[in-house]
């Protein structure tokens, strides 16, 4: 079959492309930019290019196709609201749909496992919530009824984290918050758990669902069911050998900024209905297995700008040592502050010594080469 990709050279579309082309199968893929139309040719597939706000290139991209896999969302929470993000999709699974309507093929689109958390263990049989935190509600919605309409749709909810070979999402961030604050930390007690998924795996299970999902059916992206936040900051400590830390709510928002939210979710989800009727079962590494000998930590790169905490206005993070690991034991302290017996944090702001002892040295080491030359 042609499948029209959207999201075509993303980090989960372009593991998909790859699944396809490995399967037999044509490619067709969404591109926008002129980068991004080069990537997407080395693969082999053909390039299609346009993007989710022209309509007209998605329904060029439907009638040159077989089946669709959908797997484009805009993921920055930082200039565009998640209800926003919410509703471009629905109306890009509206556009698809009446494209392929009456014509029986297939559309497979993506959404997520985090907006249905409830403490315990998800399955395929679950409905989200019509809640308004429960923005993906609406374009699972639009897609399975379009199972009404002559279409064959079917909804892979993923993980939180889709790791692998050039993630940079969550667990890339919390590896630049631990670099930036020179902590590893975890919310409360760290027993929320975080569903994973490798992309390798994620692809095979978007191919599966295309072949042989039934109209109206929803699987689960899910390899670990769901590891503590507490692990997943451990490891992250481990590697980085810095401390690991418990955040009560309110340190975390300041901590991690807009990612607390979502670090906060305890979503353990199962994936046991969709091994069983795709006969997908996971191979890859699991996360923590990932975190251990992946490439996340190569490198060394800190956060982009967007992302960074608001740097203490006083003078340098520091940290007074404390019996128990608590956010009790940070505080924001200028040097002149600090207590007796006070120690900086082992992170790269505690390394930084003032601007003015710098420009000191500098001038007394050009006061020195002059003095010898």
């Amino acid at each position: 079959m042609k499948i029209f990709v959207t999201g075509a050279t993303g980090f989960v579309g372009s593991a998909v492309v790859q699944e396809l082309k490995s399967a037999g199968h044509q490619v067709l893929g969404l591109v926008r930019s002129e980068a991004n139309a080069r990537s997407l040719a080395t693969t082999g597939a053909e390039v299609h290019r346009g993007s989710l706000e022209d309509a007209d290139s998605l329904r060029r991209g439907v009638e040159a196709s077989d089946g669709v896999i959908h797997t484009a969302y805009n993921h920055d929470f930082i200039n565009v609201t998640r209800e926003a993000a919410a509703e471009a999709d629905k109306c890009v699974i509206d556009i698809l749909g009446a494209a392929l309507e009456g014509s029986g093929r297939p559309l497979v689109i993506t959404s997520g496992i985090g907006h249905l958390a409830n403490g315990r263990v998800l399955t395929e049989t679950d409905v989200p919530d019509p809640s308004p935190g429960s923005v993906r509600v609406i374009a699972e919605r639009a897609a399975l009824s379009l199972a009404t309409r002559g279409v064959r749709p079917t909804v892979v909810r993923l993980s939180p984290s889709v790791h692998g070979d050039g993630d940079h999402a969550f667990i890339p961030m919390l590896i630049g918050i631990a670099r930036q604050k020179g902590v590893s930390a975890y919310l409360g007690e760290g027993r929320n758990r975080w569903p994973a998924v490798h992309r390798l795996d994620a692809a095979r299970l978007f191919r599966l669902a295309l072949e042989r999902g039934t109209a109206g059916s929803t699987f689960h992206g899910v390899a670990d069911e769901g590891i503590p936040t507490r692990e997943i900051a451990e490891t992250i400590g481990r590697r980085l050998n810095v401390p690991v830390v418990s955040l009560s709510p309110e340190d975390a928002a300041q901590h991690f900024s807009w990612l607390a939210r979502f670090l906060a979710v305890d979503a353990p989800a199962s994936s046991a209905r969709t091994q069983e009727r795709l006969g997908w079962y996971p191979r890859e590494p699991g996360l923590l297995a990932d975190l251990k000998h992946g490439r996340y930590f190569e490198g060394g790169a800190l956060l982009p700008d967007r992302h960074r905490a608001p740097v203490c206005p006083e003078g340098p993070l520091r940290m007074r040592p404390l019996p128990e690991r608590t956010a009790s034991a940070w505080r924001c302290r200028a040097p002149h502050q600090l207590p007796p017996g006070s120690m900086m944090t082992r992170g790269r702001a505690g390394r930084q010594r003032p601007a003015a002892a710098r420009r000191r040295r500098r001038r007394r080491r050009a006061a020195d080469e002059r003095d010898t030359s």
